[in-house]
């Protein structure tokens, strides 16, 4: 069920679709509908590529898909702080669901957290809601630590994870 990932950069033109349906079952999964997805978004995922884009723009190497062979399996999303030192957050870790559970989740966490290392940070961040059971129990695996309820009112807790530069 495993393999190695090769990370690529999003293609939007010819992949907008796969990120959309991605981002998509990622509000499925950590709320249980796509509602959320819906509300900033927008039904056909527009509001979702435009903000994509700027932050692609804004951090290309951060944006990245996951490939197995010649087939999508993963997404990521982060982005950088600038700061003494940079810090980084993650908005989306991403493996389609026959993808899950194999060791190929882990492949992600060192991407992003090489990536980062590269930058000269010395922790990340991402949000992660509390009913993502799955996902809390890959975080932990991974060495992120819970940090508790974020204070914006998203009803998602906020973890860390500290690097080793």
């Amino acid at each position: 069920m495993g393999g190695t990932l090769v990370f690529r950069p999003i293609d939007l033109e010819r992949h907008a679709h796969v990120c959309i349906d991605f981002r998509r079952d990622s509000f499925v999964v950590s709320f249980g509908d796509d509602a959320r997805f819906v509300e900033f978004a927008k039904e056909d995922g527009s509001g979702y590529l435009e903000l994509l884009r700027e932050r692609m723009a804004a951090f290309p190497e951060g944006h990245v898909h996951a490939w197995l062979g010649d087939e999508i399996v993963g997404q990521i999303e982060c982005r950088k702080h600038d700061g003494d030192p940079p810090k980084g957050y993650v908005n989306l870790f991403y493996l389609v669901p026959e993808r899950r559970n194999g060791g190929m989740g882990a492949q992600l966490d060192a991407y992003v957290c090489e990536l980062f290392r590269s930058f000269g940070a010395d922790h990340l961040r991402l949000s992660v809601s509390p009913t993502n059971a799955q996902a809390w129990r890959f975080y932990a695996k991974q060495g992120w630590v819970d940090l508790g309820p974020r204070d914006d009112g998203s009803a998602s807790n906020l973890l860390e994870k500290r690097l080793d530069t």
